[in-house]
């Protein structure tokens, strides 16, 4: 049995921010309090945050096929330095995650080579092409947590119609990318006069607004229970916002590079900027970071995207999309913090307790009988990010020599130290 003692719990689950003391026993929480904490071994926190691990969704290990960007070992020491405790990883591999042999091939691999919880996705079509249905039963049957193409977009509304109905018969629920695939094919940009003035190849914010409505009268069809990846302009929210109001079964995400960066970082063409969707206004930035404040957009995810330096050392046209986010994503987010935009518990809410309410998964709290998946951090700590010292295998982030704040002290799963001294 240990003792976190002097600790500031963040409580997602009662918007609680306070000083106290939290148990655990063979791997599970025990009891937490304000008081005089129990007699046994104790740790000192030190007044430094305690709270549930992040539960990361919509992490790309590049297992099968790219091992070489990132292993689920790499990515889950990355993780664990991140204070993630559980990822939700994507199917866009190669090849894509789409039959029983292989998810039960990653499964094992995360089982043996990850030292964090690791859960799977799997494609909603075969190959992720958008002609035909996995066996979305076997699938589910095998582990896989949600289903989909990630950003292939299903072009076919028919087809997507036949999946989304099967999902609703199997309860299970699907992941969407909320894009226009025509409109936004090709685009390295937001369009504007900024992409305008560096010649960038743009898209329109209507192409994601285009997206999220047919998405929202497809599940007003089928009844499916829905999440959109990424919500990342303020003409997707309005859609979004009428959807819940009419009850549909629908829930948003967003990134934590559209959360704190906006179209003018990419500056001279800086590639690792690159992230699909591509940046956006300030504008639609400041509408993101309110939507979650006020719990329109559920879940905060890295979109953890490991790219080699051969495909990020091109035109900016031309080069991969994508930025690794598990180790910088707390930091990052801290930002928000530090700007009084969102309140500690109300961030953990959206980057821990959503994600788990929403796969179904026993995680994202610190209330008594939960997993002991906890991360101590430093909140104000300062320091300049260096890329090289990241543990995943691809350095490709857009937060390289950026001065930040917070660090993580520990992070325990299942009651085990996987991070810090």
């Amino acid at each position: 049995m240990t003792t976190f003692t002097n600790a500031r719990l963040i409580d997602p689950e009662a918007l609680t921010d306070e000083i106290g003391w939290l148990t655990i026993e063979n791997g599970v929480i025990t009891a937490r309090g304000t008081g005089t904490p129990p007699t046994g071994d104790h740790m000192d926190c030190g007044g430094k945050c305690l709270a549930p691990g992040i539960v990361d969704l919509g992490v790309k290990v590049s297992e099968p096929g790219e091992r070489h960007k990132e292993s689920f070992a790499s990515a889950g020491r990355a993780a664990a330095a991140g204070g993630v405790t559980t990822m939700i990883t994507r199917p866009d591999t190669l090849a894509a995650i789409d039959t029983p042999e292989t998810l039960e091939f990653v499964t094992r691999r995360a089982s043996t080579d990850a030292i964090v919880n690791v859960h799977h996705m799997s494609a909603l079509t075969k190959g992720r092409e958008g002609q035909e249905m996995v066996e979305i039963g076997f699938m589910k049957d095998a582990g896989a947590v949600a289903f989909t193409d990630c950003d292939h977009v299903v072009g076919n509304a028919k087809v997507l119609v036949r999946a989304l109905t099967y999902a609703r018969s199997c309860n299970a629920l699907v992941i969407g990318h909320p894009q226009d695939p025509t409109l936004s094919q090709g685009a390295a940009a937001t369009s504007g006069k900024f992409a305008t003035l560096r010649g960038l190849p743009a898209v329109s914010p209507m192409a994601e607004r285009m997206g999220i409505d047919r998405d929202i009268a497809l599940v007003e069809i089928t009844g499916v229970s829905y999440h959109f990846d990424q919500i990342t302009t303020a003409r997707a929210l309005p859609p979004l916002e009428r959807a819940k109001a009419n009850g549909f079964d629908v829930t948003a995400g967003v990134s934590i590079h559209h959360l704190t960066l906006n179209e003018l970082d990419v500056g001279d063409y800086r590639t690792f900027f690159k992230v699909k969707p591509p940046l956006r206004s300030e504008d639609d930035r400041l509408a993101m970071v309110e939507a979650v404040a006020n719990g329109l957009i559920d879940v905060i995810s890295s979109m953890h995207t490991p790219q080699d330096e051969e495909s990020k050392r091109l035109p900016f046209e031309e080069a991969a999309s994508g930025a690794v986010a598990l180790e910088t994503l707390l930091p990052a987010a801290m930002r928000l913090v530090h700007a009084d935009q969102i309140t500690l518990p109300m961030l953990w809410r959206a980057m821990s307790l959503n994600p788990a309410r929403r796969l179904g998964l026993d995680a994202g709290t610190i209330e008594v009988g939960a997993p002991a998946d906890l991360v101590l951090f430093d909140p104000d700590q300062p320091f300049v990010l260096d890329r090289f010292a990241l543990n995943s295998k691809s350095k490709n982030t857009p937060f390289d020599g950026a001065r930040l704040q917070g660090r993580v002290l520990g992070t325990w799963v299942a009651g085990n130290r996987v991070f810090g001294e």
